[in-house]
């Protein structure tokens, strides 16, 4: 696993398996991925990953998503009682 600069035209033509606003992943070959933020206002940058750490980040991503959302879930459910009594 490393981070690298990419430059914009090496990834002309390929199309990422999945993308939003900023960031994009695409397959090199060999099992190998890279997730690429793609910011207008800066280099753009990449973490090089294996196929197997594809999927251990993505473990990750949902235990950590699940740790950050976990109160606001907490509220949206109809048994939340609120304790603040302003």
């Amino acid at each position: 696993m490393d981070f690298t600069h990419i430059d914009k035209s090496s990834l002309a033509g390929k199309n990422p398996l999945g993308e939003s606003e900023q960031f994009a992943l695409y397959a090199v070959g060999d099992q190998t991925y890279l997730l690429v933020q793609r910011h207008e206002g800066t280099d753009w940058t990449a973490l090089r990953v294996s196929g197997d750490g594809v999927f251990r980040i993505a473990a990750l991503m949902t235990e950590a998503t699940r740790h950050l959302y976990r109160d606001v879930a907490a509220q949206l459910s109809p048994n939340y009682q609120r304790t603040d009594t302003r």
